[in-house]
C-alpha cells in the first residue's frame, strides 16, 4: 500500500540501532471495531493500533502480528499521535490523544513496538487545564533527554471571526451548508517533558505561535504546529505550522529560531541576575549560548551550595562576555578549567545587562 491509501496515520523514522533498512520507516494506523478511524474520529470503545513498515517511506507493508496495541481510553488516537525511539530511555515512547473532560495526552512505552506499557495520562503541573489538540513531542536534538512539545492549544467557543468577516471567507462547511470552523480559535503553545516522566512542564503559558493579523488566522484548528524541530543552519533551527485551516489557502509555514532559542534568561539594560538551584556536573568547561547588545554583558560566578563565591570563580574573576555566540566558553582569571568542581554541589550566578542566555552546558 502507499501512504495515500489510508487516513489518520502517523509515520516516523525508526532510529533504533540495528533496524533493517527495509523497516526503517514505521507507520501506525488506528482502528475501532475493525474499521479504520477517520481523521475526525471521536468516541469510546477499544481502539487498535496496527503497525506497517517501509524502506522508502512511501510503500508500506503491514507486519504479521497486528494489532500491536489496544486501548480503551475515550477518543484515544484521535488526531495526530507521536511515536519514536528514545536514545535516552533505550525504548520506544509514544504520546497520544485521549479525552478526560479535556483534550489531553497519554504516554506509553515499548521495547519492541509490540509489547506496550499501560498508558500513563500526562500531567501539567500547577497550571490551568486547557484543550491540547495535538502534542508534537520530540526529543530535542541538542539535548535528547529533554523532549520538546509544541502542542496545538484549542479554545472551543472562543469566537473571533465576525459574521461580516465570515461572509467574505471561503471557510469549509458541513454537509448541511453550515460553517463548522469559525466558532473556535487556536494557537501554538510550548512545553517540555523529561525522558522517563509522565509530566509536561508548562513554565510558559503564553502563546508560542500567535495567530496573527487577519480573520483567516482565527478560525478553528489553524496555527497547529507539526511534528519536528530540525537544524536548518549553523546557528538556526526550524519548526513548521499548519495555517489557514479549512480554507483554500491552507498551507504549511516555516518558522525560524536560533539554536536553543525557545526561550531565554533575559536582562534589560538596567541589569539583572539569576542564581541556579544547586547542581552537580561532569566536564572541564562551562559553555553558554548567549546574546548581548553592544552595551550589554554577561558574567558568571560559581558558588558553593550555600551561595558563597568559590575562590577563583567569583564575579570579579569572571571575564566580561560581550557578543552573540551559540557556544562561548566562560573563563575566570584567564582559565576555563572547572574540573576541580566536578561532582560537587554548586550554584551558578548570572549577572547580566541587556543580554539573553539561551542555554548552558558543561562539557569537554
Amino acid at each position: 500500500m502507499v501512504v495515500a491509501d489510508t487516513p489518520n496515520y502517523d509515520i516516523f523514522l525508526d532510529t533504533r540501532p540495528g533496524i533493517p533498512a527495509a523497516e526503517r520507516y514505521k507507520m501506525t494506523r488506528y482502528f475501532v471495531g475493525g474499521q479504520r478511524l477517520t481523521p475526525y474520529f471521536a468516541g469510546s470503545g477499544t481502539k487498535e493500533v496496527r503497525l506497517l513498515v517501509s524502506g522508502d517511506g512511501l510503500r508500506f507493508t503491514e507486519v504479521a502480528d497486528n494489532p500491536v496495541m489496544t486501548c480503551d481510553l475515550r477518543n484515544a488516537f484521535d488526531s495526530h499521535n507521536v511515536f519514536f525511539w528514545s536514545e535516552t530511555e533505550g525504548q520506544y515512547v509514544g504520546y497520544f490523544r485521549f479525552y478526560d473532560g479535556y483534550r489531553t495526552m497519554a504516554r506509553i512505552t515499548s521495547p519492541d513496538l509490540r509489547t506496550w506499557s499501560e498508558p500513563a495520562p500526562m500531567t501539567y503541573g500547577d497550571t490551568p487545564r486547557e484543550h491540547l489538540y495535538t502534542n508534537a513531542t520530540t526529543a530535542y536534538f541538542r539535548a535528547p533527554h529533554i523532549y520538546v512539545a509544541l502542542p496545538a492549544r484549542f479554545m472551543p467557543g472562543r469566537r473571533v471571526v465576525t459574521d461580516a468577516q465570515l461572509a467574505q471567507m471561503a471557510v469549509a462547511t458541513s454537509g448541511h451548508g453550515q460553517h463548522i470552523y469559525y466558532n473556535d480559535c487556536s494557537d501554538g503553545a510550548f512545553m517540555t517533558t523529561r525522558a522517563g516522566t509522565s509530566s509536561y512542564q508548562r513554565t510558559f503559558m503564553e502563546s508560542f505561535v500567535r495567530p496573527g493579523v487577519g480573520p483567516n488566522n482565527w478560525v478553528s484548528r489553524t496555527n497547529y504546529p507539526l511534528l519536528g524541530v530540525v537544524q536548518t543552519g549553523p546557528a538556526e533551527m526550524s519548526f513548521y505550522v499548519s495555517r489557514d485551516y479549512a480554507q483554500p489557502a491552507w498551507h504549511i509555514r516555516r518558522y525560524v529560531l536560533r539554536l536553543d532559542g525557545f526561550t531565554s534568561l533575559n536582562a534589560p539594560y538596567a541589569g539583572g541576575e539569576m542564581r541556579t538551584k544547586p547542581l552537580t556536573f561532569t566536564g572541564t568547561q562551562l559553555e553558554i549560548n548567549y546574546s548581548t547588545g553592544a552595551a550589554g554583558s554577561v558574567r558568571v560566578e560559581i558558588q558553593d551550595e550555600a551561595g558563597a563565591a568559590l575562590p577563583g570563580f567569583s564575579l570579579a574573576d569572571s571575564a566580561e562576555i560581550i557578543g552573540d555566540e551559540i557556544a562561548r566558553v566562560v573563563t575566570w582569571g584567564g582559565s576555563d578549567d572547572v574540573s576541580r568542581l566536578a561532582g560537587k554541589a554548586v550554584r551558578l550566578r548570572f549577572v547580566m545587562h541587556d543580554a539573553d542566555v539561551f542555554s548552558l552546558r558543561f562539557g569537554a
